[in-house]
């Protein structure tokens, strides 16, 4: 028997994709993408956009990452698109009601966070802290049989 005619189970992504929705993209879906990029090193494929975006990332959110040792100071919002919820494996949503487009086939969570918009860093610090803990239960989901060393 060939490898043409032997049915073969649906490989699963050798790296998994997750894109991070929020209204603005200046705030927790930054925050969550370069948590998931920073803490994955690389195993993962991080997306983020807004329906809504911003002009710049939240200053407090900057601030807040920067703490953890983590730049976002040039990350821009992006507007959320057709193209990158079909491309990604995991779409996360923070506060984007229904302007997130759903396909089938994706898996999709929506992460209850308080907005940082017009917080200062005070307010965000636990926003940030959610957001890491989250990111972290992703990883172990996302990549069980690697060991994380974060």
């Amino acid at each position: 028997m060939t490898a043409e005619t032997t049915p073969q189970p649906t490989p699963t992504p050798q790296k998994p994709s997750v894109l991070f929705v929020c209204v603005h993209n200046a705030g927790r879906s930054q925050m969550a993408a370069a948590y998931l990029s920073h803490l994955a090193e690389g195993r993962i494929e991080v997306r983020s956009a807004g329906s809504a975006p911003a002009e710049t990332v939240n200053p407090a959110a900057v601030a807040a990452m920067a703490e953890e040792g983590i730049d976002i100071r040039a990350n821009q919002p992006k507007v959320l698109t057709d193209e990158a919820v079909q491309d990604s494996d995991v779409v996360i949503t923070m506060g984007c009601g229904d302007a997130c487009p759903f396909f089938p086939g994706k898996r999709y969570e929506d992460w209850k966070l308080e907005d940082p918009a017009g917080q200062g860093i005070d307010g965000v610090r636990p926003i940030r802290d959610q957001i890491k803990t989250r990111i972290q239960q992703l990883i172990t989901e996302l990549l069980p049989a690697e060991t994380t060393t974060n």
